[in-house]
């Protein structure tokens, strides 16, 4: 089923159709929302209430841009939620052990690695919206800045501009050079 039917489906009452879209997106809300908070138990915690969220709002997906893309908007949306109620948001770099030392790794750099992760996440949960919304959907969630401007209601020049200014004051932020 494409992402239409299934929404279609699952607002209709279908439950094994919202098991569907549960299923074949978890990981990647899981993925965003751990790039957002950097802790698993938090990641799992914000992953459940964004298929809360997503649920009780199938009826607000147009269906202009992907399933996924809505989807990563709303799980970014609930983990800065949850980092700003914790003071804190946005690890640096791959999910996949931000912070956490793996195998033979020097203990100490991987605490280096937590603690410019603090930083960088203490900067970015400072953006203002929606600087912040959108370097964490491009950053942390994977969005492409077409699905970016679809599921926001953007236009793509608006989307590429946020992006520019929110790295822009990443870098002054935290003094240092911010990929593009």
């Amino acid at each position: 089923m494409d992402d239409r039917a299934l929404v279609d489906a699952a607002i209709r009452g279908d439950q094994h159709a919202f098991e569907q879209i549960v299923e074949r997106e978890t990981a990647g809300v899981f993925r965003a929302c751990y790039r957002v908070l950097g802790r698993v138990h938090d990641a799992e915690d914000a992953t459940q209430e964004a298929f809360v969220t997503a649920y009780r709002a199938l009826g607000t997906f147009r269906g202009d841009g992907t399933l996924s893309a809505w989807l990563a908007r709303i799980a970014v949306r609930v983990a800065l939620r949850a980092a700003i109620r914790r003071h804190e948001a946005l690890p640096i770099g791959d999910a996949a052990g931000a912070g956490l030392p793996a195998g033979d790794e020097d203990p100490a750099d991987g605490a280096l690695e937590a603690e410019r992760g603090r930083i960088v996440r203490a900067a970015v949960a400072g953006l203002p919206d929606p600087y912040r919304e959108v370097v964490a959907l491009r950053y942390f969630a994977d969005c492409s800045l077409v699905e970016i401007a679809r599921v926001t209601g953007r236009p793509l020049g608006t989307v590429k501009s946020h992006l520019h200014r929110g790295l822009s004051q990443l870098r002054q932020r935290l003094g240092v050079e911010v990929a593009a």
